[in-house]
């Protein structure tokens, strides 16, 4: 069986999509109204005009079934086959020129694209371009006359097929550049949180080795303190395991900037200030008294830090001259910050190396290795919008 090459393309943003779907079925429905307009003259003869009609209904219908349903291999096996089997039957039992069928053609060289993107060994395509080329012989009477107008047509249709099999590869290599670019991004991102490990573990061990010192020193003296010391320790080693366990997959890199845990919020507000002065821009930092109290993993913390950097820079980038506004609560057993940006007075020029960046793909990255959550995406006002959500240790009584 042949198997779909696995691609990783953004996607476009939803009226987009509507767009361009709308756009395509009304060039489908045209293209059907002009095969029905080019079948008058022979209605009359015999009924054979009404295949390409139908056929080209149904290719229609096989482009716009989901993959969930029917494979794309599946579809445009169904679709060679069954146009090769039409044009067979037409060219040798009608026994008078009929209708072509453009609609049919145009569907067979859109699942030609499709195939030719999207799977690997595409030998489906050698069927379709057979179908699409052969079509033209469905309008041949035997009549050798008109042999060198039907070979016409078919030439055409071969630097057509051509055409899409040159852009269908094209989109592919295209498929195949970004994906090896989110997995570089999402490597960069666990390379990163692998950097900061040595210190995590550095910090809870230790914190251990100071807490065993001191057990060891009360042993004789305070002996009833000593259960509370080991319980300390316990609850030390299980987040230093738990941290080891979210990172120990990645690779550590020799280089990078320590952060001392415990100043998160600190330096949120540096970020912030950092991101006015430096853009001359409006932004502001909302922390609400509960999550001042929450406890936070190390590596979350420095999750945190990563998502309002990289929408400080987006709003840097993509919206100039709007307000930001940064917002931390705590909703439950879990932190949630949101960074919220206006929509921008006028059209950005475009940034220096272009659009299309993988700062968000890193961001998902980073944000699920920490057992997180985030989702970005436009604001009804025209602004944009990340919000994540973070697990926590515990929350400071005097928080709650």
């Amino acid at each position: 069986m042949q198997n779909e090459v696995p691609t990783e393309t953004a996607p476009l943003p939803r009226p987009a999509h509507r767009a361009l779907a709308a756009g395509l079925c009304g060039m489908l429905l045209l293209v059907w109204l002009l095969d029905l307009e080019s079948s008058d003259g022979i209605r009359d003869v015999h009924g054979a005009w009404i295949a390409p009609l139908v056929s080209g209904a149904l290719a229609s219908a096989l482009l716009a079934v989901p993959d969930r349903y029917l494979p794309l291999h599946h579809r445009s096996w169904i679709a060679a086959i069954g146009s090769l089997a039409l044009t067979a039957t037409m060219l040798l039992t009608t026994g008078a020129a009929a209708t072509w069928g453009a609609l049919e053609s145009v569907c067979l060289l859109i699942l030609l694209c499709q195939t030719c993107r999207r799977i690997r060994v595409p030998m489906v395509a050698i069927a379709l371009t057979a179908a699409v080329i052969s079509g033209p012989l469905r309008t041949y009477d035997w009549n050798p006359d008109q042999l060198t107008s039907v070979l016409s047509f078919s030439f055409l249709l071969t630097f057509a097929a051509g055409g899409v099999i040159g852009l269908g590869c094209y989109l592919r290599v295209l498929d195949a550049r970004r994906a090896r670019a989110v997995r570089a991004v999402r490597e960069g991102e666990r390379l990163e949180l692998a950097r900061d490990l040595h210190d995590f573990v550095a910090h809870h061990v230790t914190g251990i080795v100071v807490q065993a010192n001191a057990a060891r020193a009360v042993r004789e003296t305070a002996p009833e303190r000593i259960d509370a010391i080991l319980a300390d320790i316990h609850d030390a080693g299980v987040e230093t395991l738990d941290s080891m366990r979210r990172l120990v997959h990645v690779l550590r890199e020799a280089d990078g900037r320590p952060r001392r845990q415990g100043e998160l919020f600190g330096e949120l507000a540096a970020l912030v200030s950092d991101f006015c002065t430096a853009d001359q821009q409006f932004a502001t930092l909302a922390v609400a008294a509960s999550a001042r109290g929450a406890r936070l993993a190390p590596e979350v913390e420095t999750s945190v830090l990563r998502v309002v950097q990289e929408a400080l820079t987006n709003a840097r980038r993509h919206a100039p001259g709007t307000v930001v506004t940064v917002e931390v609560d705590l909703t439950g057993d879990r932190l949630r910050v949101e960074v919220r940006n206006t929509a921008p007075a006028r059209s950005p020029a475009p940034p220096v190396g272009g659009r299309g960046g993988f700062g968000v793909v890193g961001l998902h990255e980073r944000v699920s290795a920490v057992d997180g959550t985030m989702e970005a995406g436009a604001t009804p006002d025209g602004g944009w919008r990340i919000a994540a959500d973070f697990p926590v240790l515990g929350v400071a009584d005097s928080a709650r």
